[in-house]
């Protein structure tokens, strides 16, 4: 007897035009779920939606809050790339933004008195050598011992937490705060200035996206990243060495999530807070898969996830929805993105399987 399979395979031609399509059914169908879920909330979904629109986009203060959303979301999508590329899963990028933070703060708290021309760039040099050494620890015990890199990864955001919480509580604690245990607010002259009506930490990522662009696409380095993802015997054949290019690949891959701790603390903060990284290191986790791992392709959609975020909490104080309820309007919109890339590069076939039966 035969029955009938339900399988995914591969699609190896799919035309760009198809792709589009399928994306913009998504984003319909997105909108139409979400749509059904605020109407049983008791609104106007049009009114919702619009609101969402006008709160990230509407003003020149909501537009420049959505550009400050985006730029450690794009530093961070970068970060991770590079990893992902070589099939290094670095759940661990939330940790590397708060140890960049941390060694940035430093600096900032204790060199202030230094000039800006040298201020800055050690704090940027220092939020990347710390975070990129604080990542290249679970890629030496992947490459040295084979461990599990994404719950090494993950175990790690944990005790980088926890390291902001006791320098909040104990060392750096701001001794004129007689309340809350805080870290002094950053004197001005270690606060990152505007340009254009943000902070300049726009410039920052638009060079690391040039940068790591290039070092994908025109090095020798992103040769080899592709290649171990690919297949790690077939670039030791090729004579690689294998796990150098682990180590350096996600100490990169940490130093850059570490820039964005250091532009979100001296930029948007101003201070050293154990929310600097905010979730923006497991956001950026779905950014750079929604991008397929293209750093040209980060950029927009991370300016899409900002005003997603942005666009939430305003309809949260101006409809009265609760923040559980504009969470869950944010996944449903997420669930039907994400979903969408499954079948760009899948599609469902029934296949006929002979099934022996005993007599």
């Amino acid at each position: 007897m035969t029955r009938s399979v339900l399988r995914a395979v591969q699609r190896t031609d799919i035309a760009p035009g198809a792709a589009f399509a399928l994306r913009a059914l998504a984003i319909v169908l997105a909108l139409c779920t979400g749509g059904l879920f605020i109407l049983m909330l008791g609104h106007n979904p049009f009114a919702v939606y619009g609101s969402m629109l006008a709160g990230s986009l509407g003003t020149n203060i909501a537009l420049t809050e959505t550009v400050k959303m985006t730029i450690p979301l794009v530093v961070t999508s970068l970060g991770v790339t590079l990893a992902f590329r070589m099939r290094f899963w670095n759940i661990g990028a939330e940790g590397q933004i708060c140890i960049g933070a941390v060694a940035a703060t430093y600096f900032a708290l204790f060199h202030a008195d230094w000039p800006g021309w040298a201020l800055f760039p050690a704090m940027m040099a220092a939020s990347f050598l710390c975070a990129g050494l604080w990542g290249a620890i679970p890629a030496i015990f992947k490459a040295r011992f084979g461990t599990n890199e994404t719950l090494f990864t993950l175990m790690m955001n944990y005790v980088a937490l926890y390291i902001i919480q006791f320098l909040r509580e104990g060392p750096w604690r701001n001794p004129a705060d007689l309340g809350f245990p805080k870290i002094a607010r950053f004197a001005q002259s270690a606060q990152l200035q505007k340009v254009l009506g943000v902070h300049w930490g726009w410039i920052v990522a638009l060079a690391l996206l040039a940068l790591v662009y290039l070092y994908l696409k025109r090095s020798k380095h992103g040769y080899e990243i592709d290649v171990v993802g690919e297949n790690e015997n077939t670039a030791r054949y090729a004579g690689m060495h294998v796990r150098k290019i682990i180590v350096r690949t996600m100490l990169f891959s940490a130093g850059i999530c570490g820039i964005a701790g250091m532009l979100q603390a001296a930029g948007a903060d101003r201070t050293l807070t154990d929310s600097v990284a905010g979730g923006v290191g497991f956001t950026a986790i779905a950014v750079a898969w929604l991008s397929q791992l293209n750093p040209l392709a980060i950029l927009p959609v991370s300016f899409l996830f900002a005003m997603l975020q942005k666009g939430s909490g305003f309809i949260e104080s101006v409809f009265g929805i609760s923040n559980a309820a504009a969470a869950v309007l944010q996944g449903v919109l997420l669930f039907f993105m994400l979903g969408c890339e499954f079948f760009v590069r899948f599609r469902l076939t029934f296949h006929r399987e002979v099934v022996s039966s005993d007599a």
